[in-house]
């Protein structure tokens, strides 16, 4: 059965906006939760980038157009994005580790981690695909993330988080409107109407719980069943 819940969709959809939501949510309902989430930078009306700001408040530079990484510098580039692999690591690095010691520290004793995303930016730093591994499997955690939707090459770790029978994927092609109160995060897993109008899917025939889809909810069609999503 399905353990962590991760929603898919294309840019700007509103991925982020659904997951920080849910987790507000969350806290309402007193519900601890560590993590981090991904928020475009604006100037003038033009996105420049893109911030890492985590669940506590702390907010750096993950990628900015045209940046200039420096001389002799190797700083990775997605597209015309230079990715800032230093200030990702220093700040979501710590809200994934450790995820099972005993110090209070990152998600240790925490019951929901967020990781939004895990995408090409992200993926950039070695460091934090390890810690996304580890969190996945460290028991009585349960993960609200979000990857991108399958474009070209494919990214290693996005595909295996797809491929994990222990993920229910979620397809988002629409704005998401307010999710009501949360109990626990094993309404995430349960198919709880929370994340508005998200369709709930399964990421494969045998991966996750049984889809439970509002009124509106079209399944998709042919062979294999795969994820369903409001249009």
């Amino acid at each position: 059965m399905a353990r962590h819940v991760f929603l898919t969709g294309p840019p700007g959809v509103g991925k982020t906006t659904l997951v920080r939501k849910a987790v507000g949510a969350l806290e309402a309902a007193g519900v601890p939760a560590d993590g981090f989430y991904t928020e475009e930078v604006r100037q003038a009306g033009r996105r420049v980038g893109f911030d890492v700001v985590t669940l506590s408040g702390l907010r750096g530079p993950l990628s900015r157009v045209g940046s200039d990484p420096g001389p002799g510098s190797r700083a990775p580039r997605v597209g015309q994005y230079v990715v800032d692999v230093a200030s990702l690591e220093r700040l979501a690095l710590p809200m994934l580790s450790p995820v099972d010691a005993g110090d209070g520290g990152g998600t240790a004793g925490k019951r929901v981690c967020v990781i939004d995303e895990v995408g090409k930016m992200e993926l950039c730093s070695e460091a934090f695909v390890r810690s996304v591994r580890r969190v996945l499997a460290a028991p009585r955690l349960v993960v609200l993330g979000s990857i991108p939707l399958p474009k070209g090459r494919p990214l290693g770790l996005v595909e295996e988080i797809r491929a994990r029978r222990d993920v229910a994927l979620f397809v988002e092609t629409c704005q998401p409107s307010l999710p009501p109160p949360v109990q626990d995060p094993g309404d995430l897993q349960r198919g709880r109407k929370q994340c508005g109008p998200v369709a709930r899917a399964q990421a494969g025939e045998s991966q996750g719980p049984a889809l439970e889809a509002g009124p509106t909810c079209s399944p998709s069609r042919g062979g294999r069943a795969g994820p369903r999503a409001l249009t």
